[in-house]
């Protein structure tokens, strides 16, 4: 289990009131500044993994055993324990994810950004100075991930007294470029190869902090990457109207706005929370905002008719290439393909274009693929699309439910499953059928994360049964068709 980023004091409780309440500073009550409830959940990245294949290999399982991703906004005495397949899951250290995991969002008006040091600078009415007049945080949204927080750039947020013309004058550095629209702050580093974490951690947040700007807002990104900026450019600029800037290479400019947003608002991973959303937003309305940024035509799915020979259901297998990849990918999309699916097979290579990419799923009127990162592309499915997860072995089903099963709803989707028996996994190759792997999968669990990762979630292939997979196809096809004509 990952360690938790220790509690940063900023003074005493008096000093800070002094330098949040004059500048106007909006604490956003969100998701991470309520308790959160720990779960059990193994989508996110593996502990080395802020770089590599977003979609395949380690990078699609987070260290997360015991980590909080659902909001719990009060307390009950039946949250004291999670349960897994009869197993309880105690809360860790409740009272310090409390404290910790906080996704702060400061709204502070007016500001001076300097980019190159990555200072927001807020200028006080008062003169008075208290002890300790700064406050650092990282712009990200996994706040309760130490290891990937270490990853991104800090930014500083310092109170300033007004000019007065002394030799102690700490006034802020005078604007070299004013701009008459907000700026949004954020990071585009962690786990930013990882697409699952680039919609939780980054694109959802942003839509949540920026929308409601309609366009006019300044975007401004620590820890910039070109790639990924062109890679996100039609999210990024139907967000915005201005090019994104970098602010670690912005040489010595400082920008002054009329309001600054340091950091993202954010809810829950894969998703949205109505009632937190100030500005009303749903999964269902950034959906809408997702297809028109890359102007896809397909709303909705309507169920196919079987006796009209005319279009096949069209289904999107997604392909891994490092861990849980299907082994047997050749006979799966023949069986599919002879059960009457028109069978899309998506690699990493057609996954990595995704502006290409989200017009192939928009066409699709069922996403499938083993647990991990590309089932994350179900956000370019029409409405009423179904999402099929493969679960490996291992008593898996309660974490990838969670994963990708949860989100499938509040996005119109429908969800299905197949969970792969014992008889389907490369863990026959290494382990005889008497060990606990097979037996009693739990007591692998109990064992810790580690252990979990390296058997269940890296160490393992799926091979499937062709005759049962085919059975699961057939109802899925009845499930997407129709008998009626048009």
């Amino acid at each position: 289990m990952r360690g938790r980023p220790k509690s940063k004091k900023h003074g005493s409780g008096a000093a800070a009131l002094w330098l949040l309440l004059p500048l106007l500073v909006l604490i956003v009550l969100k998701t991470n500044l309520h308790p959160q409830v720990a779960r059990y959940s193994i989508v996110g990245s593996s502990p080395s993994a802020a770089s590599g294949d977003e979609m395949a290999g380690g990078v699609d399982a987070t260290k997360g055993y015991n980590q909080p991703n659902q909001i719990a906004t009060t307390i009950r005495e039946e949250d004291s324990s999670v349960k897994i397949s009869g197993t309880s899951l105690l809360l860790h250290r409740l009272k310090q994810q409390i404290e910790q995991i906080k996704n702060i969002s400061y709204l502070t008006i007016p500001r001076q950004i300097h980019g190159k040091s990555a200072t927001v600078y807020v200028v006080s009415a008062s003169t008075y100075r208290p002890e300790n007049s700064t406050i650092k945080l990282r712009p990200y949204a996994r706040k309760w991930e130490d290891q990937v927080m270490l990853l991104v750039r800090e930014v500083t947020l310092r109170r300033s007294s007004p000019p007065t013309g002394g030799a102690d004058d700490d006034a802020p550095p005078e604007c070299s470029v004013r701009h008459d629209v907000p700026a949004v702050i954020f990071s585009t580093g962690g786990y930013n190869r990882n697409f699952f974490h680039v919609m939780t951690d980054v694109i959802i947040p942003l839509y949540l902090t920026a929308r409601q700007y309609d366009g006019r807002v300044q975007l401004l990104a620590t820890d910039y990457e070109p790639k990924w900026i062109a890679k996100y450019k039609s999210i990024l600029a139907t967000l915005s109207a201005y090019p994104v800037i970098d602010m670690d290479s912005d040489e010595d400019a400082v920008r002054c706005f009329p309001s600054a947003r340091v950091g993202l608002e954010s809810h829950k991973e894969l998703g949205i929370v109505p009632g937190l959303s100030r500005n009303g937003y749903t999964m269902t309305s950034f959906r809408e905002f997702i297809r028109s940024a890359y102007s896809l035509q397909r709303p909705r799915a309507a169920p196919v008719s079987r006796s009209s020979g005319g279009r096949k259901p069209r289904l999107v297998l997604i392909l891994r290439r490092n861990s849980r990849q299907l082994k047997n990918e050749a006979d799966a999309i023949a069986a599919a393909t002879e059960v009457g699916f028109d069978v899309v097979p998506a690699g990493p290579d057609d996954v990595s274009d995704l502006e290409r990419f989200t017009a192939v799923v928009n066409s699709c009127d069922v996403l499938m693929g083993v647990h991990g990162a590309g089932l994350a592309n179900m956000l370019f499915l029409p409405d009423n699309a179904t999402v099929v997860q493969i679960i490996p072995w291992g008593d898996l089903k309660w974490p990838c439910r969670q994963s990708f099963g949860e989100p499938v709803a509040p996005m119109g989707l429908r969800y299905l499953e197949y969970e792969a028996t014992a008889d389907e996994t490369t863990l026959n190759e290494t382990y005889p059928r008497d060990h606990a792997v097979f037996t009693d999968p739990i007591s692998v669990h109990r064992q810790g994360f580690d252990t979990v990762w390296n058997i269940f979630i890296n160490g393992q292939h799926i091979i499937l049964d062709i005759k049962r997979f085919r059975g699961f196809v057939e109802q899925l096809y009845r499930a997407t068709t129709t008998e009626n004509v048009g």
